[in-house]
């Protein structure tokens, strides 16, 4: 009979894969076959740049600390040499850097599944959050509507004053 005590190892790992996937907004899995070891460690560069990290766990792993976090099933995509993304905040920048890292890697399935806020993400949708500007781009585009309009009324009472000061001084000197 096999002895069914998990290895202290076994659950130290699974735990510290629990934490990440817990404090994540999301995880995105990649497949990294065939990568050679600068291409990956310039994913987890251009990962750390927009706050998200980059694991390699044994499957099994990662299934039981996905589990144990109550997130959707994604095993059926959790084979082969796969590589989980956390991070912070910005799902689009971390998928923008596992597009990148494709585009560099020169393959063509890199996205194999991803759960973002407890829903599962099949490869479209990663692909389309791929293509979306960062969390930072998109608030300075916000930030640039929201300023525009203000811009406007400034300039406009910057003139009227202008104009109306210059206006008394001409007349107080007369």
């Amino acid at each position: 009979p096999r002895n069914h005590i998990m290895n202290p190892n076994k659950s130290f790992i699974i735990d510290e894969l629990y934490e990440r996937v817990n404090e994540s907004p999301f995880v995105i899995v990649v497949d990294y076959t065939g990568t050679t070891v600068p291409q990956f460690s310039g994913l987890r560069d251009k990962l750390r740049e927009s706050g998200a990290e980059c694991h390699v766990a044994k499957n099994t792993y990662m299934r039981a600390a996905l589990s144990k976090a109550g997130l959707p099933d994604i095993s059926a995509e959790l084979v082969g040499q796969t590589a989980f993304i956390t991070g912070e905040n910005d799902v689009c920048a971390a998928a923008g850097a596992v597009k990148a890292f494709a585009k560099d890697a020169d393959k063509k399935d890199v996205f194999k599944a991803g759960i973002l806020d407890g829903e599962a993400l099949d490869v479209s949708k990663l692909t389309t959050l791929a293509s979306l500007p960062s969390r930072e781009a998109l608030l300075a585009q916000l930030l640039g509507v929201i300023n525009e309009p203000a811009t406007s009324i400034l300039r406009a009472i910057n003139e009227k004053f202008g104009n109306s000061s210059e206006s008394s001084d001409e007349a107080a000197a007369e």
